[in-house]
């Protein structure tokens, strides 16, 4: 055994035996524990918990002076990773500690995963139901972690507390979560080929790699002769897949004695670290890694960020023929028909138009990415789980249709009479956009889900790309003279079919309605109708001021987004209802990751759906292609096991599987052959698909 891996075990057994020995004279719990004067810790709560909630507390570490660092979990061939004894209420528990990013440091060809300076380390604390967090106990922690320069150890011990009933939100929460690494949320595979650890990664061939390395948090593929984790490590890249392979030596024995191989751990976990600051958490499970067609990564890899825009262009230019997206469809018929006459008034138009759909895209896809950073399972039409974002949409809706009939107008406004201003063409854009969120199409689902784990930059460019192709037809009808020409004169006809477009605007706020019981019940409908009753009295008193030419139009219209505001803010919150309780002709079971294995480990096909009350498509396709008789007949002669998982409200376990397949949202459909592995369905179904599908899984 080298002199270095000697001194460097020496100096772990050292540092174990001076923390045991440093319990005894410690200081007493307080509210910020010093920890030591070289790395200071606090001990730093969100905000307040909750019943039944699960509540974030957070490890901040401050070196005393630059030159001190700490260590992640696994420290690599040197150093001591954190030790936590937590002093809990009864039923509390707390979770695994999350990291954010660590860096290398190679100290005498030592390997040390290390933080140089301030870092945070966050820990995830359940909360029982039914208690009153306001009682509970003080909240303790021992931390025994360790300090060092390049030239010495100190190990440290911090005894710190916190009063739940007395914890307040902390500002810096935002930061540090951002900083903790996300999960990839696919499950990686690993062998061991020969004296070689083999990791295959699932990651899309979009995602940008600069100088990628492996952090190992599995501490048991240590024990050779040679420091592990300074050893050379390789990348090849075959598509989706990112395969890395590290060696390991033997273990070094007596003379004589047979040499064993490593130890060999049910599973691998780590952080992939991507460069650039960038890194994704990873969870490998026993497999086969195959290199059969990966190319060696050398120096990086360019992402195909082309292929992704093109994507999102066609899908948001298919997004205008999805049924989610039918509710609109009059308002855009509107506009097409108005742009018909001057042609700068037509540029002007498409312009205006554009820059409101493009903008509501982006800043509906920033939000997303910022969410995802911090640790939050969202993805593409993540606003309709909240309950005040679909009250709002059904009174908007309610709105719409009043102004279609006549109710009321918006001068400017391209849904209203007359021509279209600059201002009213862009909220049109922001409106469209808006409605079209509750629908993923062809194209548009590959570019989503790459957008969501590629570089942030790059992620927001394909939600702009999706906004240039949603408004694409109208920038050919402002700018191309041809097809303008191709349009109707307008004319009379313009204003009845404005009011035949009530019909399908009014069905859509139905639908809306129908969602509000679905996920408030009818107490909570009861309310919301109220509100939107209120919102049609308040139009039709604008209405009739703008008839009669009088003046306080402006006042009345101010006083009334005031009160709906404020009405909005009133309402309780509702509670969660069951949303996997619809009849099905499938009689499927409610997915879960149990309920999927479980459904596989039977040799069966397995049929397996995402929807949820909000997405126009998946009701569509429901009704076209699932719940059908021929589809249930051919699933009960082939034995085909159906599960179904329910968006409508958020649920971080179908936020992971949607991930996994590389979809932002909602329709998903996986078909799994006996023994296969999931084959994603089109997103718009055919009635005789599955059917067929089930044909062909037959014995």
């Amino acid at each position: 055994m080298t002199e270095a891996r000697i001194m460097e075990r020496f100096a772990a057994l050292l540092a174990l035996l001076v923390l045991a020995f440093a319990g005894p004279v410690a200081a007493p719990l307080s509210a910020q524990g010093p920890g030591s004067e070289r790395m200071p810790v606090e001990l730093v709560a969100e905000g307040a918990p909750q019943s039944g909630e699960r509540w974030m507390l957070a490890l901040h570490f401050r070196p005393s002076t630059p030159e001190w660092h700490g260590y992640w979990s696994n420290p690599g061939d040197a150093g001591l990773g954190m030790q936590l004894e937590w002093d809990l209420p009864a039923g509390w528990s707390a979770g695994e500690p999350l990291y954010p990013l660590p860096q290398r440091l190679v100290i005498g060809g030592l390997m040390n995963h290390v933080y140089e300076g301030a870092y945070a380390v966050l820990v995830p604390v359940s909360v029982p139901a039914g208690v009153d967090p306001e009682d509970a106990q003080r909240i303790g922690v021992v931390a025994n972690y360790l300090a060092c320069t390049d030239a010495i150890c100190v190990p440290q011990q911090a005894r710190l507390a916190l009063e739940p009933g007395d914890a307040q939100a902390d500002p810096r929460f935002d930061g540090w979560r951002a900083a903790v690494v996300p999960p990839l949320d696919s499950e990686a595979q690993f062998e061991f080929a020969g004296d070689r650890l083999r990791i295959g990664i699932p990651l899309p061939a979009a995602v940008r790699l600069g100088a990628p390395h492996l952090f190992l948090g599995t501490a048991e593929l240590g024990g050779s002769d040679k420091p592990l984790y300074t050893a050379t490590q390789t990348f090849r890249r075959d598509g989706d897949l990112l395969v890395a392979e590290i060696p390991l030596e033997r273990i070094a024995l007596p003379p004589g004695v047979q040499s064993d191989v490593p130890p060999r751990p049910e599973t691998v976990e780590g952080i992939l670290d991507l460069g650039e600051g960038r890194g994704l958490r990873f969870v490998a499970q026993p497999g086969d890694v195959p290199l059969e067609g990966a190319a060696p990564l050398a120096g990086g890899s360019e992402p195909v960020l082309w292929q992704l825009l093109l994507a999102a262009l066609a899908g948001g230019l298919v997004l205008n023929i999805m049924p989610c997206v039918f509710p609109i469809l009059s308002l855009k018929a509107l506009s097409l028909a108005k742009a018909g006459g001057d042609a700068r008034a037509a540029r002007i138009d498409a312009l205006a138009y554009t820059a409101g759909v493009v903008l509501a895209c982006a800043a509906l896809g920033g939000a997303i990415l910022l969410l995802r950073a911090a640790g939050e399972q969202v993805g593409w039409a993540f606003q309709l789980q909240e309950p005040l974002v679909v009250v709002g949409l059904f009174v908007l809706a309610l709105a719409i249709t009043a102004n279609f009939l006549g109710l009321f107008e918006i001068p400017g406004f391209a849904i209203s009479g007359g021509s279209p201003s600059r201002g009213g063409s862009f909220g049109t854009g922001l409106l469209a956009a808006f409605v079209a969120t509750p629908c993923t199409g062809p194209f548009m689902a590959l570019a989503l889900g790459a957008a969501l784990v590629i570089e942030p930059l790059h992620g927001l460019l394909v939600f702009v790309a999706l906004g240039a192709g949603l408004a694409l037809p109208f920038l050919l009808v402002g700018f191309v003279p041809a097809i303008r020409r191709l349009l109707p004169r307008p004319g009379a006809w313009m204003e009845r079919f404005r009011r035949w477009m009530a019909l399908p605007m009014g069905l859509t706020a139905l639908a809306l309605g129908w969602l509000v019981w679905r996920i408030g019940g009818g107490q909570f409908l009861v309310l919301v109708l109220a509100l939107g009753g209120l919102a049609l009295f308040g139009l039709a008193l604008l209405g009739l001021f703008q008839r009669h030419g009088r003046g306080g139009a402006l006042v009345i219209f101010g006083a009334l987004i005031a009160v709906l505001g404020l009405g909005m803010a009133l309402l309780p919150q509702p509670q969660a209802q069951a949303m996997s309780g619809q009849a099905s002709l499938l009689d499927p079971g409610e997915y879960s990751e149990p309920a999927l294995a479980q459904a596989r480990a039977t040799g069966r096909p397995v049929f397996v759906w995402f929807t949820a009350d909000w997405c126009v498509t998946c009701k569509v396709n429901e009704s076209v292609a699932i719940e059908r008789e021929a589809t249930r007949a051919a699933f009960a002669e082939a034995g085909v096991v159906a599960l179904r998982g329910d968006w409508t409200q958020p649920d971080e376990e179908i936020s992971r599987m949607l991930t996994r397949q590389g979809a932002a949202g909602v329709p998903l459909y996986l078909w799994y052959a006996p023994g296969g592995e999931a084959e994603q369905l089109p997103q718009v179904l055919t009635p005789d698909l599955l059917v067929r599908k089930a044909r062909a899984s037959e014995p």
